[in-house]
């Protein structure tokens, strides 16, 4: 039960929204929220609840305004509410969404990705990134007629049994064909090879090493065309996981300026800049196994996402948006820099700019982040402690650098919080 205030009964009359919300969620959430939403893995004074978004920027439950550098974990590139989006799918909506059948937006989509992605002959839609990685594994076992998959170590690629980071309700046998290597080893990518031996059916790659709590990686030429070779020698197929990079890095791909095509990838996060699709392209001598698995939901075919999508990817592909986020990332990186020799605090930024990763040195518990990022929320910037940022194409240089005042007091807070005389 809750009061005139939106307060459930037995709390104190009065308690900020997004505080409130919790304690209702609690009640009929298992959790009060799970993943990656479960705010108990932020730290202390970090919202849950949002009200809502335009541009670069976000409002809590209480009202509270941040420049965000999380942009919804991903899946806003051009900006909150971006009008020309908007207007496209609202133009949708009101013909309709979902039908007893696609409407026309799913062959434009398809057209559209085949016209801008080179490595890309056919597309099929889903609803997000887990759907589209576990559609390209059993695309390539289907196709090949094998069982292992060659995955990094630490790589994460979704959220069921076989690639969730969590073993709960996860037997041995959902993964017992996988066999792991690491990240950027051509050695270690050779030798898992070696052990699938003739049942390879897939090597598995994100775009970079964008694993939590650890410094990101670019991926390397000699990787990912060690990649194409073991796929090459063995039949297999080659899967790059673009679900977070995707349409940020490169409008073809983001091993497209390595010069590596993969056989199958997997889209989503940016594919529509907020509305929820993702997309597996592929190689001709996949279609046929991409026609034969079964695979659907039922909402895979809503025409609202994809008319949001066909906007989208025009604009990735045809305005500068994917260097301007390049940009105003460098932009951010340079300051925040500047601002660690000035201050005397050792940190670290990894990762493309448009996706950086601040870590700080000699910080196990992630103390100085959490202090880091705190500081910075209380002046109106959202951060993130230990999971890779986003830059979208709505921040401007008056937002970078109004977000890098908020750094300074942040940086400034962890050298008198820890006393540290780097640089």
């Amino acid at each position: 039960m809750l009061d005139r205030t939106g307060t459930p009964r037995g709390l104190p009359p009065g308690l900020p929204r997004d505080a409130a919300l919790r304690e209702r969620a609690r009640r009929v959430i298992p959790g009060g929220l799970w993943g990656h939403m479960n705010a108990a893995r932020l730290p202390e004074g970090y919202p849950q609840f949002f009200e809502r978004a335009e541009g670069c920027r976000i409002w809590d439950a209480d009202g509270n305004e941040y420049i965000d550098f999380m942009c919804g974990f991903g899946p806003m590139v051009l900006g909150y509410r971006d009008p020309e989006v908007e207007a496209a799918a609202a133009a949708q909506a009101r013909l309709g969404d979902i039908f007893d059948g696609p409407s026309a937006r799913l062959v434009e989509l398809a057209e559209l990705l085949t016209e801008t992605v080179a490595h890309a002959d056919w597309a099929m839609f889903q609803k997000n990134g887990t759907d589209a990685t576990t559609a390209c594994v059993t695309i390539a076992r289907a196709a090949t007629g094998r069982r292992k998959l060659l995955v990094a170590r630490g790589s994460y690629h979704g959220a069921v049994p076989w690639c969730t980071p969590s073993l709960a309700g996860v037997t041995s046998e959902d993964r017992a064909h996988l066999i792991h290597y690491d990240y950027n080893d051509a050695a270690s990518l050779r030798a898992a090879a070696a052990e699938a031996g003739g049942d390879l059916a897939g090597v598995i790659a994100t775009a970079f090493r964008h694993d939590t709590r650890r410094d990101e990686e670019m991926a390397t030429p000699e990787f990912a065309r060690a990649a194409r070779e073991v796929c090459d020698a063995a039949g297999a197929a080659l899967i790059l996981d673009d679900v977070r990079a995707g349409f940020r890095l490169d409008a073809g791909g983001s091993w497209e300026p390595l010069g590596v095509w993969p056989d199958l990838s997997a889209w989503s996060k940016a594919i529509a800049n907020g509305h929820p699709l993702a997309a597996v392209t592929g190689a001709d001598w996949l279609r046929e196994a991409a026609a034969a698995v079964f695979v659907t939901g039922s909402f895979w075919c809503n025409a609202v996402p994809m008319a949001a999508a066909l906007v989208t990817i025009r604009r990735l592909r045809d305005t500068d948006a994917i260097p301007h986020m390049a940009a105003m990332g460098e932009r951010l990186r340079a300051g925040i820099a500047a601002q660690a020799r000035a201050h005397g605090v050792w940190l670290r930024q990894s990762g493309p700019a448009q996706m950086p990763m601040i870590l700080f040195d000699d910080d196990p518990e992630f103390a100085k982040g959490n202090l880091f990022v705190t500081e910075a929320l209380a002046r109106g910037v959202y951060l993130h402690p230990w999971h890779n940022m986003f830059l979208s194409a709505a921040h401007t240089p008056a937002d970078i650098d109004r977000a890098l005042e908020a750094t300074d007091a942040a940086l400034a807070a962890v050298a008198r919080r820890f006393g540290e005389k780097g640089a």
